[in-house]
């Protein structure tokens, strides 16, 4: 009888930790709308924030540096955008620079 009693107590643990309200017993979890719109998709909230304009990147790093209006600054920017039409700017702030 002991036995009996210990595996019924057993098997109700594990139900109740298996939470019957959320998935049967042995089942996979079920998916869930959540925020559903009127169209009927399910509304997503992005994961990461959208990536900025890599020209407009560029051009902040640029005046960053021209203000900054140091030598290690221009080189820097430089050295990072060397193909960007602002380098050849850069280039030529350099050059006041080193007068």
């Amino acid at each position: 009888m002991k036995r009996r009693s210990l595996i019924a107590g057993l098997f109700g643990a594990l139900m109740a930790l298996a939470g019957l309200d959320h998935q049967p017993f042995g089942g996979l979890p079920v998916m869930v709308k959540a925020n559903a719109d009127d169209s009927g998709k399910a509304a997503r909230a992005p994961s990461m924030p959208m990536a900025r304009d890599p020209a407009v990147a560029v051009a902040e790093e640029y005046e960053a540096a021209r203000r900054k209006g140091t030598r290690e600054a221009l080189e820097l920017f430089i050295a990072r955008h060397g193909d960007d039409p602002l380098a050849e700017q850069a280039r030529t702030e350099l050059k006041r620079l080193s007068r």
